[in-house]
């Protein structure tokens, strides 16, 4: 399939939300739109690749990020992470979600990084074929623990 990719603007929100919505289903459309509307504001780096069929359709999406914090297995700093890659279903295995991955990785030389950074769910192993598929090597597997603590009592 023929894809033209592009990078992301406030014009395209409705339509990007929308696929946002498709790979992270616990937020709404507008909380999408309004996520990518902070994260294109922020002062860290911030891109979106939009991919898109030779009729004009939406069908993938691409966001990366300049992470300048400590990256789980990497060894520079900054380090671009993917922090997010998706294809529509019927699109698939057609080459564009490496497309999108192209554009972020050249997108990360520009800004003078070494190594492009991403995760996934430990039982998402859709993601981590792809990641192997891309060349994306596994570095290393965490499993994230949290303790809620209770407030501790006022004193009078």
């Amino acid at each position: 399939m023929i894809v033209r990719i592009t990078v992301g603007s406030n014009a395209d929100l409705l339509e990007w939300s929308a696929l946002r919505t498709s790979l992270w289903p616990d937020g709404s459309e507008a909380e999408h739109q309004e996520d990518v509307v902070q994260l294109m504001a922020e002062p860290q780096p911030f891109i979106g690749f939009l991919a898109r069929d030779k009729h004009g359709a939406l069908v993938g999406f691409a966001e990366a990020a300049m992470r300048v914090d400590y990256v789980n297995g990497c060894e520079t700093s900054p380090v671009a992470f993917l922090e997010g890659l998706y294809v529509v279903e019927e699109c698939r295995r057609q080459g564009i979600g490496r497309g999108l991955v192209d554009a972020v990785e050249a997108w990360a030389r520009s800004m003078g990084c070494a190594e492009l950074a991403s995760d996934a769910m430990l039982d998402n192993t859709v993601s981590h074929a792809m990641h192997a598929a891309l060349k994306f090597e596994e570095t290393e597997r965490v499993v994230y623990f949290r303790k809620v603590l209770t407030p501790m009592p006022l004193l009078s």
